[in-house]
């Protein structure tokens, strides 16, 4: 049953603090398919189409704004940390924390580039990022240009950047969330009250809750949208394909908007993704498919892939719903700039004109 985010209750704990509650959870988000009309039970009647939600997403748990010119503490993986209630020097080491940042109008001093050759989250526009100094790959930041930039608080992930971590609370305060992905609002709140920015965070939330709203309306409507099937699956060089689940950040977005999953993403269980040899690529079927590559689509199997037999007879195929999107705005932004835009996409490629 369709429900914006903001009809969940709101808690008052810390964002470190709603992680812990919601890994009680064993939520797993999805994508698939079933159709955009017709009823319930015919909707759950085609193969391994079925008419499910996936489990409610854990809570955003927001801080107390910070006041005056000062510092406060924030929770954060690592434990509290001091940081200023204002910082103007702001250094991000990971795509999330770049969304989260611009999100809430704060242009970082510097920033850990997604890959070796291919810069900033390319949905970002240029004015957004202009100005942004490199500081390195991402989980391989050249901790001599942070300390170059006078930083007066780095955000980090906790998975890649844990290993570092002391080396950059040398440099400036860091704040570091868990793993990145499912849990990627209660980050976004945890990064808010780390810059400063908590009601900027709460209305981007809200508008994000009223656009996924309108989303579902243009699809026909929370009843519509409920039977709507979506896979999102990533081509990945050295690996099978991936189809994402309920507890990845992709999932989350389609969960917002409404649609259900389907049978292949139960195997995911806990994790995000569930992974589909080649020649079973056809499970990744659905209503609509989104897909994308990490690298070259040659390196990574896309190429051979969406141009044998067993993809062209997909359905979502066959009817002109499978869509080549941006591996950086799917999989790689995590956060409500990207995840805005990954709804707008939805209903650009899936609203009947």
């Amino acid at each position: 049953m369709f429900r914006s985010t903001a009809a969940r209750r709101a808690t008052a704990v810390s964002p470190a603090g709603a992680r812990t509650a919601a890994g009680v959870l064993a939520a797993l988000l999805t994508l698939a398919g079933c159709g955009f009309g017709g009823d319930a039970s015919s909707a759950g009647s085609r193969g391994p189409f079925r008419a499910a939600d996936c489990p409610e997403q854990p809570d955003t748990a927001w801080a107390e704004p910070a006041t005056g010119g000062g510092t406060h503490r924030v929770r954060t993986a690592m434990g509290e940390v001091r940081v200023p209630n204002s910082p103007k020097r702001v250094v991000v080491l990971d795509t999330a924390e770049l969304d989260s940042a611009i999100t809430l109008g704060v242009k970082p001093v510097g920033a850990a580039r997604s890959e070796a050759a291919s810069g900033s989250l390319d949905y970002l526009a240029g004015d957004q990022v202009a100005g942004i100094k490199d500081v390195g790959e991402t989980g391989a930041p050249d901790l001599a240009a942070i300390a170059a930039l006078k930083p007066d608080l780095i955000l980090a992930g906790g998975v890649r950047d844990g290993r570092r971590y002391d080396r950059l609370t040398r440099i400036a305060p860091t704040v570091t969330t868990g793993t990145t992905g499912y849990f990627w609002k209660q980050d976004f709140a945890t990064h808010a009250d780390a810059l400063g920015r908590i009601p900027q965070a709460r209305r981007a939330a809200a508008a994000y809750e009223a656009h996924a709203e309108r989303v579902a309306k243009a699809l026909g409507g929370p009843a519509a949208v409920r039977k709507l099937r979506i896979n999102v699956v990533r081509f990945t060089e050295g690996a099978d394909a991936r189809v994402y689940g309920c507890r990845s950040y992709p999932g989350t977005v389609l969960a917002d908007l409404g649609t259900g999953p389907t049978d292949v993403v139960d195997g995911a269980k806990d994790g995000p993704t569930v992974e589909v040899a080649p020649e079973r690529i056809d499970r990744a079927d659905a209503d609509a498919v989104f897909y994308a590559s990490h690298g070259t689509p040659k390196k990574t199997g896309e190429a051979q892939i969406t141009t044998g037999g067993l993809w062209k007879r997909m359905r979502a195929v066959t009817g002109g719903r499978s869509f080549r999107v941006d591996d950086r705005l799917w999989i790689q932004g995590i956060g409500y700039t990207g995840a805005g835009k990954v709804l707008d996409e939805v209903e650009q490629r899936l609203v009947r004109k």
